[in-house]
């Protein structure tokens, strides 16, 4: 293996495409509450979306070679930007900021787990959504089925706040302080 991480602009956003519909493939393929609403969810529906609508993104894709083998997409957005007509993401007056960071999007090819990737991507993700003050709060929206993606953020520091839609998704939060108390705890 030759692992390279490439932070790439939302100019350049076009080449996680096959990735993000390989991770909403995933997403139904362990799915167990409502898997046909991931039907219609692919790189234009999804993350497409999510970029226009925010005010920073963070995007990273691991190569291997010069084959992209995951990314994470990361942004800070207004709060109001997670109650739409999908669903609320979470209780708007419990966010006590007006933007919230959320890792929204993370995807590793099943041969490239358990070499440490994926703790990378995550503490990059992680350390660009603290470079903003005007944020605290944290959310990460976990699908259903996607077990190992839950354990995994809970050992990170993040907790289950509640499930949506009938548990079909599980937001977990974290704030700035309970991350940085996180970070400490992993480094020693």
């Amino acid at each position: 293996m030759n692992i390279t991480y490439e932070i790439i602009p939302d100019a350049k956003i076009e080449c996680c495409r096959d990735a993000c519909n390989e991770l909403m493939a995933f997403q139904k393929s362990k799915s167990y509450i409502k898997p046909e609403l991931f039907d219609n969810m692919n790189f234009d529906t999804r993350m497409m979306p999510s970029i226009q609508k925010a005010i920073h993104n963070y995007t990273v894709v691991v190569k291997d070679d010069d084959k992209i083998v995951g990314y994470v997409y990361s942004n800070i957005s207004p709060k109001e930007t997670y109650s739409n007509e999908f669903a609320t993401f979470f209780d708007l007056s419990s966010v006590s900021r007006k933007n919230v960071g959320c890792l929204s999007q993370f995807y590793l090819k099943e041969e490239y787990r358990k070499y440490g990737i994926g703790s990378t991507l995550f503490h990059m993700s992680m350390k660009w959504l603290k470079q903003f003050d005007d944020v605290e709060d944290y959310f990460i929206f976990v699908s259903n089925g996607n077990d190992d993606a839950l354990e995994f953020y809970k050992r990170k520091g993040f907790s289950v706040s509640h499930d949506i839609l009938d548990g079909f998704i599980t937001v977990l939060r974290s704030n700035k302080s309970l991350q940085e108390a996180a970070d400490v705890s992993t480094s020693t």
